[in-house]
């Protein structure tokens, strides 16, 4: 099975390699498109701004070539946000796989602090991403954005308001969290994602 993982200017590539190495699989990292379009299964991260990370795909025509991919491709963190229709993070127009508009979290009362670092739960699981993992579970998080609740949404968590911490769509699946960085049940979602 030939994973591949997309290159681009949006960082955490290392430890999605390092992830898929705990569990036996060797990821290629490449932004060439025809490796892209060959793989088995293709993982989009990302940690980083919008629109600098729309604008490096776009000037590569890897933006097309990810919304034209018919195997499992997995989105994390901005990787997932990339996938969704706009971003309110420099008003940046997205890949528009997933109907759902991405946020700036507005901080309460000064009670939540944003970005939201840290641990939390996901909840309402409906996608075979989460077969084996137990309603509740926690993921490492880290971001000021979030994918507003809708039709694609297969995962909720609530940090200053319910939002989704995962979508998908067809062969597109997006997490918001990390679960390269979110232990044991991070690494099982990584395993049922290549088991699609």
């Amino acid at each position: 099975m030939k994973t591949v993982i997309v290159k681009y200017n949006a960082g955490n590539i290392r430890s999605v390699l390092f992830a898929l190495e705990r569990i036996g699989v060797t990821g290629i990292v490449t932004d060439n498109v025809e490796e892209i379009r060959a793989a088995d299964k293709v993982i989009f991260p990302g940690v980083g701004e919008a629109s600098t990370a729309m604008n490096y795909l776009k000037e590569r025509k890897l933006d097309q070539v990810i919304k034209d991919l018919k195997q499992p491709v997995l989105g994390i963190c901005l990787g997932m946000q990339l996938m969704c229709k706009h971003s309110e993070e420099n008003d940046t127009e997205c890949l528009g796989i997933f109907d759902s508009q991405v946020k700036r979290f507005e901080s309460v009362a000064g009670l939540l602090k944003i970005p939201q670092i840290g641990w939390n739960n996901i909840t309402n699981l409906h996608s075979s991403l989460f077969e084996h993992v137990p309603e509740n579970s926690y993921m490492y998080f880290v971001h000021s954005y979030y994918a507003a609740l809708g039709a694609d949404t297969v995962a909720i968590t609530n940090y200053v308001l319910n939002y989704s911490s995962a979508l998908q769509k067809d062969n597109f699946y997006g997490v918001q969290f990390h679960p390269e960085k979110s232990a044991t049940a991070g690494s099982r979602i990584i395993e049922n994602f290549l088991n699609v």
